[in-house]
C-alpha cells in the first residue's frame, strides 16, 4: 500500500510539474518581489548613505513577512493547491482514473503531498533567496542567528502549507479553478484584514486563518497589514487544524461523491 501510495503521489507531482505555466508563475511571484525588494533597498544605499543597508535582521523579518504573511507566499500556495485539486478534472482524466479501480479517497488524498511538495520547494528557494540577501548586503547591522533563520522557514512553510492544503480541500469541493483561486485570494487579501480590524466581532476574530498562523510567526513578524489579534496558542492551533479538517473533509467528500 505504501508503494502505491508514493507512486500515485509521485505521479501528481509530475502532472504539477508539467503544468509549466503555473509553475512559472509560482516561481515569479515567489521570487521577483524578493529580488526587487533587496535591489531597491541596495540602490537606495548605495545612492544615499542614510538608508540603512539592504540586509540585516530589519530586512529579514520583511523578506519573511513577504513570503509567509502578506500576499506573494500565499498566492504561491493557493495558485500550486487550486492546480492540485481540480489537475484530474480539468484535463479530463479523472474518469479514467476512476474505471481502474484507483480509491476515489486515495485520488484525493495524494494531491495533498504532491501539492506540498511543490509548494514547499518554490517557497524555499524563495527563503534561500532572502537568507542571500539578508546577509550579502547586511553591512554593519546585525543579522539574524541559526535559531531565528529556522523559526523563520518553519513559519513560511507552516503558513504556506496551510494556505495550500486548504486551496487543494476548496478546489477540489467546487471544481473551478478560476473560482477557487478568486475566493482564496479575496479571502486573504479583503476579506481577512477587513475581518482582523473590527473589533467589534471580539474573539470571533480569533477564526481568521490569517491571523491563526501569524501568531506562530518569529518575533517582529506581524500579520503584516496593520492588525494582529491577540489569542492564546492553543487557540490558534485549534483554529488552523479546524481549517484543515473542514477543507480536506469537504474536498475528500466532493471527490467521492462526484460523477465520473
Amino acid at each position: 500500500m505504501t508503494s502505491i501510495a508514493l507512486s500515485m503521489t509521485g505521479a501528481d507531482l509530475l502532472k504539477l510539474r508539467k503544468k509549466r505555466s503555473t509553475l512559472i508563475w509560482a516561481l515569479v511571484l515567489a521570487l521577483l518581489p524578493i529580488v526587487i525588494f533587496y535591489a531597491v533597498n541596495a540602490i537606495e544605499h548605495a545612492s544615499d548613505a542614510s538608508h540603512e543597508a539592504a540586509g540585516g535582521i530589519g530586512s529579514f523579518h520583511d523578506g519573511v513577512r513577504l513570503l509567509g504573511g502578506v500576499f506573494f507566499g500565499p498566492l504561491v500556495a493557493i495558485l500550486i493547491g487550486v492546480e492540485a485539486g481540480t489537475s484530474d478534472s480539468s484535463a479530463g482524466v479523472f474518469r479514467d482514473l476512476v474505471v481502474t479501480g484507483r480509491s476515489r479517497l486515495a485520488l484525493f488524498a495524494t494531491r495533498v503531498p504532491a501539492a506540498l511538495a511543490l509548494c514547499w520547494t518554490v517557497i524555499t528557494a524563495a527563503y534561500l533567496l532572502i537568507l542571500l540577501g539578508t546577509f550579502a548586503f547586511a553591512a554593519n547591522l546585525p543579522t539574524p542567528g541559526g535559531a531565528l533563520v529556522l523559526e523563520g522557514w518553519a513559519f513560511v512553510l507552516l503558513a504556506t502549507g496551510v494556505l495550500c492544503t486548504v486551496a487543494v480541500g476548496l478546489a477540489s469541493l467546487i471544481n473551478s479553478k478560476p473560482g477557487a483561486i478568486i475566493a482564496l485570494i479575496a479571502w486573504q487579501v479583503i476579506a481577512s484584514p477587513l475581518i482582523s480590524s473590527i473589533s467589534s466581532l471580539g474573539s470571533g476574530r480569533n477564526f481568521v486563518l490569517t491571523q491563526a498562523l501569524a501568531h506562530f510567526g518569529p518575533a517582529g513578524i506581524k500579520d503584516g497589514r496593520g492588525t494582529e489579534v491577540v489569542m492564546a496558542g492553543g487557540t490558534a492551533l485549534v483554529v488552523i487544524v479546524g481549517w484543515l479538517v473542514v477543507f480536506l473533509a469537504l474536498g475528500a467528500w466532493r471527490t467521492s461523491t462526484m460523477d465520473a
